[in-house]
């Protein structure tokens, strides 16, 4: 069985001497591999910082130059009101 920690439980039963049963469980942990510094830059591509731990989304339209337009985006919107 797989639990909701994503790791893997064997059940199996001793008997001992009577009536009586014991049920161990032997739990298989997996390895996890998490690039948190990659996962953040990635994060922070299109948005730019404006202080506090605050960011706002910037437009995601490429220039001619191939770099980012870094206005602000509009309200709900990718673009900012120049590229709209």
């Amino acid at each position: 069985m797989i639990t909701r920690s994503k790791t893997k439980s064997e059940k199996s039963t001793v008997n001992f001497h009577g009536n009586s049963e014991v049920k161990f469980e032997k739990t298989v942990k997996f390895e996890v591999n998490i690039d948190f510094d990659g996962a953040s830059e990635a994060w922070k591509a299109n948005k730019i910082s404006i202080g506090n731990g605050s960011y706002k989304y910037v437009c995601q339209k490429i220039n001619k130059n191939n770099t980012n337009c870094k206005r602000k985006c509009l309200l709900g919107e990718n673009y900012c009101k120049i590229h709209k």
